[in-house]
């Protein structure tokens, strides 16, 4: 059973992973910086963060730290980016146990569509690992307790999914609204724009 509390924000953090390449998108940008909407794609996801009420940190790899990035937001780099996303995720959770967090919600910086009443959910549920869901379907964000985060791999092109797949009994799924596609392609960008 899900327990709702206040978000403390230096408790939990909003984690916004956008340590790839984008190698699937074709563009004269990356496509984090690509215009969705009226904002520039990463946008979306940190200020669905932003307005959870979390403290918000992006991680960039490929891509250099644009300049319209926040001032309220925390900006890491992850120099290994090219090793995979688990070594992209270790940098957020270095900087967590840094701030004393006892939780990341951490989801990617390539879906728009994540409202921030998801991030707030997952914020708010106790659990070692709370998932979103959408209808039914397991999707991101994804809220990591301190406590688990020795269990995350620090190697290779995988986050929490193995994780989530193997401790049954660490995960309670959260019922979200929203729409958890990925913008990874042009013609993604084109349908949902």
């Amino acid at each position: 059973m899900n327990t709702v509390r206040p978000i403390h924000r230096t408790e939990v953090l909003g984690v916004l992973l956008a340590g790839g390449s984008g190698s699937r998108f074709s563009g004269p940008t990356h496509k984090l910086t690509t215009d969705f909407r009226g904002r520039p794609l990463y946008r979306w996801g940190l200020d669905a963060i932003r307005q959870a009420g979390l403290r918000a940190i992006i991680v960039w790899g490929a891509a250099p730290p644009p300049y319209d990035v926040p001032d309220d937001v925390l900006s890491l780099t992850n120099p290994r980016w090219s090793e995979g996303m688990a070594t992209t995720l270790q940098v957020a959770v270095t900087r967590a146990r840094d701030e004393g967090a006892t939780a990341i919600v951490v989801g990617p910086a390539d879906q728009p569509m994540i409202p921030a009443a998801a991030w707030a959910a997952l914020a708010n549920c106790v659990a070692p690992i709370a998932v979103a869901t959408y209808q039914g379907q397991r999707g991101n964000p994804v809220r990591l307790a301190a406590e688990v985060w020795d269990m995350l791999p620090t190697t290779g092109d995988v986050g929490a999914r193995d994780l989530l797949t193997t401790r049954h009994d660490l995960v309670v799924p959260v019922a979200c609204s929203g729409n958890p596609a990925d913008i990874d392609t042009r013609e993604d960008l084109e349908r949902w724009n």
